[in-house]
């Protein structure tokens, strides 16, 4: 189901660990599902978001759900997208959506 979404998901554990990486991001990205999935993902996959905008808001807000623009910069021409944060302190996983304008 997440596959069909035309946005990107990804889901993260507590730790930052990619637990989801839906097929539209990554088409979008040109990252294969099976090279992300376990990785790091604001240490080794996305280091573009590993500031206070994004990472850092996961460490300090518990509960989290907003839309900020942003600009992708890692691997690939600068690229405005939307992204939406989402955690909440009873859920294991936590969240970064990504609309991009096409």
């Amino acid at each position: 189901m997440l596959d069909s979404l035309p946005f990107g998901v990804i889901g993260l554990s507590e730790a930052g660990v990619v637990e989801i990486y839906n097929a539209t991001e990554s088409r979008l990205a040109g990252l294969p599902v099976a090279r992300i999935i376990g990785g790091r993902f604001f240490e080794h996959i996305a280091q573009c978001m590993n500031n206070f905008l994004v990472a850092q808001r996961f460490i300090d807000e518990p509960e989290i759900d907003t839309i900020i623009d942003f600009v992708l910069t890692l691997r690939m021409r600068p690229t405005p997208v939307k992204l939406r944060l989402l955690q909440s302190a009873g859920h294991a996983l936590h969240f970064v959506l990504v609309e991009r304008a096409l």
